[in-house]
């Protein structure tokens, strides 16, 4: 349990909060290209409690603003868009990328507010299908050099869907490996080709030889749990110990301070990150990157609106129709009886402890303990921009140089070693061999 203080703390991300000014400090996905593809590349954005306006202007350069107009109020989302900026309809005040007044058309030439007037205005920077932006004070830090971000842009699909829930347990899902034994429990092993979205069906590769991961899941729900702080955040490892002597080692991680990179398959990973709308609502919003071919991401985007309706990428399983749960499916096919996408378990749960969890009334165990030890990187990272001191938490400019951050290894691997950290290494080495970008 926590108490009420420190909950609100690392939950609220609103201007001048404590975990607000700490998420600032760092890029954030904003939106997603495509959200700019149509013919009026505008859109609405809310990121931390914050209302903007993306836009791509008519030199293809991209700006995000304050979504209302500093003159009366009105919402910029409506604005015209012109060949560096946005201009209002109410009175034709017109505004650059960097914010800035540049035009009154309606006031004297030689009107103040044209050398004073500045809305607000941060800087975006798009990669491989991700606009991310930096909402902090001063130049932005550079980008690591994550996986995502190194890939073709061929070999990364870009997707999200909206939680109705705080940023932080959406996050601490991703960091919890023994959750999956039971919320992604699927009765049955079926085709693992059947459908993206279902990680946990797959096979787990050891030479000739397949398990089913849900029939790993299944078997061994109590998993022995390693946990390492790192360079850019948290490694956890789960070893599962199968009875002929083998280990199963999962490795995934999760990257300061709101995504977590997990592995999908042999040859993908996910890096997903849990960007507050408000305190109230986050989007996971996922990059999946392949080390084999490039993508089929008309296909992957397909099942995925199939599942999510546009403009809001909404889930279409939601608390008002109870997340599609149907009691015989929950006797005979699935743990929760909510259907085959884990996103669904994933969105039930962490939605079903309200709006912003009330920690002072959970009881945390041993299996918790990348949920517990995350906290408490966080709890020191805030306090230390609290007194004023340089930030040397995970992917700080205080820490190790952002720029040589590369990875992180995310991992299935089978081994009959007794060193599951040299296999979970090695089989990573192997998957970066085998790519032509990451070699």
């Amino acid at each position: 349990m926590m108490s009420a203080e420190q909950n609100r703390k690392l939950t609220e991300t609103g201007r001048g909060t404590p975990a607000g000014t700490l998420l600032r400090r760092y890029w954030q996905p904003a939106a997603l290209s495509e959200e700019l593809m149509g013919a009026r590349p505008v859109a609405p954005v809310r990121l931390m409690g914050e209302d903007l306006v993306l836009f791509r202007d008519k030199s293809g350069a991209l700006g995000l603003i304050s979504r209302r107009c500093p003159h009366r109020g009105v919402d910029l989302c409506y604005a015209r868009l012109e060949e560096d900026g946005l201009r209002c309809p109410f009175h034709g005040w017109r505004f650059d990328r960097a914010g800035r007044l540049v035009e009154q058309p309606a006031e004297p030439d030689d009107s103040p507010m044209l050398q004073t007037l500045k809305t607000s205005a941060y800087p975006v920077v798009e990669k491989n299908g991700v606009i991310f932006a930096y909402l902090g004070e001063g130049a932005p830090p550079p980008f690591p050099s994550l996986d995502c971000f190194a890939a073709p842009e061929s070999h990364v699909f870009a997707f999200k869907g909206l939680w109705e829930c705080n940023w932080l347990q959406a996050l601490e899902i991703g960091i919890d490996p023994a959750h999956a034994s039971f919320l992604h429990r699927f009765l049955e092993d079926e085709d693992p080709a059947q459908g993206y979205g279902q990680q946990f069906r797959g096979g787990v590769a050891d030479g000739a030889a397949h398990i089913p991961m849900t029939k790993l899941l299944r078997d061994h729900p109590r998993p022995e749990l390693h946990i390492d702080e790192t360079y850019y955040g948290m490694r956890l490892t789960a070893l599962r110990r199968l009875t002929d002597g083998r280990t199963h080692v999962r490795v995934t991680n999760q990257i300061f301070p709101t995504a977590i990179c997990i592995p999908m398959s042999e040859d993908m990973t996910i890096t997903q990150w849990h960007v507050p709308v408000d305190d109230r609502a986050c989007y996971w919003l996922s990059m999946f990157t392949s080390f084999n071919g490039p993508v089929d991401k008309a296909v992957m985007r397909e099942q995925r609106l199939q599942a999510h309706d546009l403009p809001r990428y909404a889930p279409k399983r939601n608390r008002g129709n109870h997340y599609g749960y149907d009691p015989e499916e929950q006797e005979s096919l699935t743990y929760t009886g909510m259907g085959m996408d884990i996103n669904v378990h994933d969105q039930w749960a962490v939605e079903s402890m309200g709006a912003i969890q009330d920690r002072t009334q959970e009881h945390l165990a041993t299996s918790d303990i990348g949920v517990s030890t995350n906290r408490k990187i966080l709890r020191r990272a805030i306090a230390t921009i609290e007194k004023g001191a340089p930030l040397t938490a995970p992917m700080a400019d205080g820490g190790p140089d952002v720029r040589e951050i590369t990875g992180p290894p995310a991992i299935d691997v089978l081994t009959e070693s007794d060193d599951w950290r040299a296999a979970s290494a090695e089989a990573d080495a192997d998957r970066r061999a085998r790519c032509s970008w990451a070699s």
